[in-house]
């Protein structure tokens, strides 16, 4: 039996701004609210089927994809919107945005100090896997974005909903905006980038944070995993002390 959409029939919701822009919160939202939902579907830093065949320019099984979602966001759709629109008049569209140009482009240092390099579609629309040292580079691309699907949308009212996380309101704006009534609406803020990060723009130093991060700190790496095993031990010597006996001691045997 086919799961019915809460949109009605033909609406689609397509995220189209550009990573490190809240994507994953509306993501949250909109999974939340009952919508088939497809997001960016990179299982590593190095692999992706939508970007194969974004690459490869098979729009064809792309719009595939989309038909059998209610919503999409995060890549390939932000390079996509104006044939997604074309296939599917009902589609509305959701451009989601940073408070400014630098908030955005720290965020994306943020994110590739943590999982970097970012050889997929971050080097094929930016130019680089690593946005360090190409601040000029990024900013014009993030506001070339806006400025075009503004325009191409310019005069279609209902078509477009620009959306800024921060202020609270923001999913109560995109429920009425996509005719939801009766959903959560609870302000969110899902993938929030560390502070304890560097976000700077010099690459070397981006690079070394990069392998200290990813080899002590990030979850999973060897040494969260050393560190997770230290602290189980000195929590067990710790318990042991207050129960009045050394860890190896049998109970009711003190040290």
């Amino acid at each position: 039996m086919a799961i019915s959409s809460p949109l009605p029939d033909g609406v689609k919701v397509i995220g189209i701004g550009l990573n490190k822009t809240g994507t994953k919160t509306m993501s949250h939202h909109l999974k939340a609210w009952g919508l088939r939902h497809r997001t960016y579907d990179s299982a590593t830093t190095t692999e992706s089927p939508s970007f194969d065949l974004y690459k490869a320019g098979d729009v064809e099984a792309l719009m595939e994809i989309v038909a059998s979602h209610d919503s999409c966001e995060d890549w390939p759709w932000p390079l996509l919107y104006q044939e997604i629109d074309a296939r599917f008049p009902s589609a509305k569209f959701v451009l989601t945005t940073r408070a400014s140009a630098d908030v955005w482009y720290r965020s994306l240092c943020n994110m590739a100090v943590r999982i970097g390099p970012l050889p997929l579609f971050e080097n094929l629309v930016y130019g680089s896997s690593m946005p360090h040292g190409r601040r000029a580079e990024h900013i014009r691309i993030y506001d070339e974005h806006i400025r075009s699907v503004e325009q191409y949308f310019e005069g279609r009212p209902g078509k477009l909903l620009k959306l800024t996380w921060g202020a609270g309101d923001e999913a109560l704006k995109l429920a009425a905006f996509l005719g939801l009534e009766n959903v959560d609406t609870s302000p969110l803020h899902i993938n929030r980038s560390p502070s304890n990060v560097y976000s700077g723009d010099r690459l070397s130093i981006a690079h070394a944070h990069r392998l200290v991060y990813q080899t002590f700190r990030a979850p999973g790496s060897f040494g969260a995993r050393v560190g997770a095993a230290v602290r189980v031990k000195v929590l067990g010597r710790l318990l042991g002390r207050l129960l009045g006996r050394s860890p190896g001691n049998p109970p009711g045997e003190e040290s």
